[in-house]
């Protein structure tokens, strides 16, 4: 059937009837967008956190972790003995490419006349997970008389690389044990990635630093990490270790994680509520505005009706008004909703005790596509209901009402 004029002018109607009342569209766009951020920004809350826990975990590879009995990693002050021969022991696995041990203490800097106050790495560059390198240069293997600061503690002592840096350990009058002094040789500058924003740390050899901790005697060390060859292994080394280290505790990254979500549990919970009330309000929103438009230009749609166009082409064009504002609308929302994640984040961030690296707020492009999915979807559905009240409007009795 051959289109008449009337329905090829229908596209440009979609638009006629959005700038009908610009002010009204405008203010509604603004609504669409508030919402579509809010959306944005809770589905990046969703999962971001935990995103940006297991990056920070695996960004140097090592899959698994061993630690005192009963805790995690640097949860407490506690450490193992004999990690010298634990690590040896775990290197002649067949499945595990690297281990190294991590030492982790109250250390001073003299400045001046006084003593500022560090924490204290003990490291082995040839397989360590807890920092990168940003000026100057690592660790070479062995090398027990350089050291790593952190931007915080460079500033803090005054010190970059080449300058000379003397340690003291901290001293325990309960134990009557002598503070002990390490001067040592800045290499480089680094990024602790567990440190929390603006904490003054410093790295050296894990020989070194158990002498400034004293625990050189007993060879401790507060963790162990390991790198296995093939990720697939990882659950059964980790189950293999733990059978046979029954005195540690063993810990993957996907079983920290996992901790991590039982604690936020609660994170998730509020972007799912939030979530949905922004998809409800987009949905009154769009909803709103075309049944208004609708009604206010029944007499136009009852005489394209008259002239011939189908009730699907009016249906159509309806469906297309709600699609053009939440598209409009979810764009600007993008803009406003990755400003808000950013300010927000950066509010979360600053909670005592937070490594710097981690990120509430992490844009995953498979959860940003999903949540512009439901938006998409749930906007042009919203049209649905207007877009029947302008099906059904009869002709007759329509013009009938709207003749002067």
């Amino acid at each position: 059937m051959k289109k008449t004029g009337s329905e090829h002018r229908l596209p440009l109607a979609t638009f006629r009837g959005l700038l009908r009342h610009p002010a009204r569209t405008v203010l509604s766009l603004l609504g669409i967008a508030v919402t579509a951020a809010l959306l944005l920004d809770m589905v990046m809350l969703s999962g971001g956190i935990e995103h940006s826990f297991e990056r920070l975990l695996r960004g140097r590879g090592f899959q698994i972790r061993l630690s005192p009995k009963g805790t995690l990693p640097f949860d407490t002050e506690a450490t193992m003995p004999g990690v010298t021969g634990l690590l040896d022991r775990l290197r002649q696995d067949p499945d595990v490419e690297a281990a190294g041990a991590v030492v982790g203490a109250s250390v001073f800097a003299r400045r001046g006349d006084t003593l500022v106050t560090l924490f204290g790495y003990g490291v082995d560059p040839a397989a360590q997970a807890i920092y990168q390198t940003e000026v100057g240069e690592d660790l070479a293997p062995g090398d027990t008389v350089g050291i790593l600061l952190s931007q915080a503690a460079s500033r803090l002592i005054g010190a970059g690389p080449g300058a000379t840096v003397i340690l003291v350990s901290r001293l325990d009058p309960q134990v009557a044990v002598a503070a002990v002094e390490r001067r040592l040789v800045v290499r480089g500058i680094v990024r602790w990635l567990f440190d929390y924003p603006g904490q003054p740390s410093v790295g050296t050899a894990v020989s070194t630093m158990q002498t400034l901790a004293h625990l050189r005697a007993e060879d401790r060390a507060s963790e162990a990490v390991v790198k296995v060859r093939n990720e697939s292994s990882v659950g059964r080394v980790a189950a293999r270790l733990i059978a046979d280290l029954p005195q540690v505790e063993v810990t993957s990254v996907a079983s920290l994680v996992a901790r991590f979500r039982e604690r936020l549990v609660y994170f998730r919970q509020l972007s799912y509520i939030l979530g949905a009330i922004s998809l409800a309000v987009a949905v009154l929103l769009v909803s709103t505005l075309l049944t208004v438009g609708v009604n206010e230009r029944l007499g136009e749609i009852a005489t394209l009706r008259a002239i011939g166009v189908s009730r699907g082409r009016i249906v159509r064009q309806v469906m297309a008004e709600g699609t053009a504002l939440t598209v409009i609308g979810s764009a600007l929302g993008i803009v406003l909703g990755l400003v808000t994640a950013k300010y927000l984040d950066g509010i979360l961030k600053s909670f005592p005790g937070l490594p710097a690296a981690i990120s509430f707020f992490v844009p995953q492009p498979g959860r940003l596509t999903l949540g512009a999915a439901l938006l998409l979807v749930t906007g042009t559905l919203a049209g649905c209901y207007p877009a029947w009240v302008a099906a059904r409007a009869p002709i007759a009795a329509t013009l009938r009402a709207e003749a002067p």
